[in-house]
């Protein structure tokens, strides 16, 4: 079992930056995958990124690469989400996920614990 906890959500303007926490309880985090996913009011739930159990692998939706870097560190059992130059767009509540097995994978279904979500506001 795996609990995860976000923090670092908040009101920011557009072209600013914030980064975003994710920690996680559990002696296992290293063997898990991690994934940061967002949902904005009205639409489903979208993949953002995700690293590997090892941080060596990234992956990154289009709509926000070069703006945003994922890692991780495993001796903090935390994974970050660092968002810069952001867009009224990315405006959504920002959840992270743990994937057993270690590999990326884009679908929320293929993730098996999740946090409660962060919010995020872009002002334009």
């Amino acid at each position: 079992q795996v609990q995860l906890v976000e923090s670092g959500g908040g009101l920011v303007q557009a072209g600013g930056s914030l980064r975003l926490s994710c920690a996680a309880s559990g002696r296992t985090f290293s063997s898990y995958a991690m994934g940061w996913f967002r949902q904005a009011p009205g639409k489903e739930r979208e993949f953002v990124a995700a690293t590997s159990w090892s941080g060596d692998n990234t992956y990154y939706a289009v709509s926000v690469k070069g703006r945003f870097t994922t890692s991780r560190d495993n001796t903090k059992n935390t994974v970050y989400l660092q968002m810069n130059t952001l867009k009224h767009e990315d405006t959504a509540v920002y959840y992270c996920a743990a994937r057993r097995g270690g590999g990326i994978a884009l679908g929320p279904y293929e993730y098996d614990y999740w946090g409660q979500g962060t919010q995020v506001t872009v002002s334009s």
